[in-house]
């Protein structure tokens, strides 16, 4: 019998190049919020931080 060597048909064609290459526009923070890295996904819309401040912080994603 022969090996199977493929990665797929004809679905796998069609999702391959989907790149999202559109340009977003900076949202400029408001008071009481703070720019961050996401160091860590948690779950649940919630992430390690970063913050500019050297603090490591818990983050909320909201929802759109």
């Amino acid at each position: 019998m022969q090996k199977n060597k493929g990665k797929g048909g004809k679905n796998r064609k069609r999702g391959k190049n989907d790149a999202d290459d559109e340009k977003r526009e900076l949202i400029f923070k408001e008071d009481e919020q703070e720019y961050a890295q996401v160091i860590r996904v948690l779950g649940n819309g919630r992430c390690e931080t970063c913050c500019i401040d050297g603090l490591q912080r818990l983050g909320h994603i909201r929802e759109r």
